[in-house]
């Protein structure tokens, strides 16, 4: 099964309303959201933390924010995390970078999203390159099981 074909497996497993998006290489967020015809926010980037040797997570970022490391390791309890590089995101998840999704992903992995995401129409990778699902975020976290919490700061 490729990438895409474990996603959106996994989208249609939870039961989840959802559109599939196929458009062709983007060079930013900016360009994904164009592509995707919605704004920068709603392209929601699926990140790979590392919690621990063996151990990872993945936290779910609005497109216009990055990871507030301070709020993120005092959530889960932590004083250390890190980002693996490509190789160790791939083997943790079996999505190379830029695909990379909770769903249908090789390890289920505990999730984290930003509280900003609640409420909003939001656009996920979905396991290959140039695929999204479009879909609510509110079931899609729920489906996932997401801690749901203030783990951002403003993109600078």
């Amino acid at each position: 099964m490729t990438g895409e074909e474990r996603a959106l497996a996994g989208v249609e497993a939870a039961g989840l309303a959802h559109r599939v998006i196929r458009h062709g290489p983007v060079r930013s967020l900016a360009e994904a959201a164009e592509a995707r015809g919605v704004e920068p926010v709603d392209v929601v980037k699926t990140l790979v933390v590392r919690r621990a040797e063996g151990e990872f997570l993945f936290v779910l970022v609005p497109g216009d924010r990055t990871i507030s490391w301070p709020k993120l390791r005092s959530l889960l309890g932590v004083s250390r995390l890190s980002m693996p590089d490509a190789a160790a995101a791939l083997e943790a998840t079996g999505y190379e970078r830029g695909t990379i999704t909770p769903f249908g992903s090789t390890t289920a992995w505990p999730v984290v999203a930003d509280a900003r995401l609640q409420g909003r129409q939001i656009t996920l990778g979905a396991g290959g390159h140039g695929v999204a699902v479009a879909l609510g975020a509110d079931a899609a976290l729920t489906a996932l099981g997401a801690t749901v919490a203030d783990v951002t700061e403003p993109e600078s």
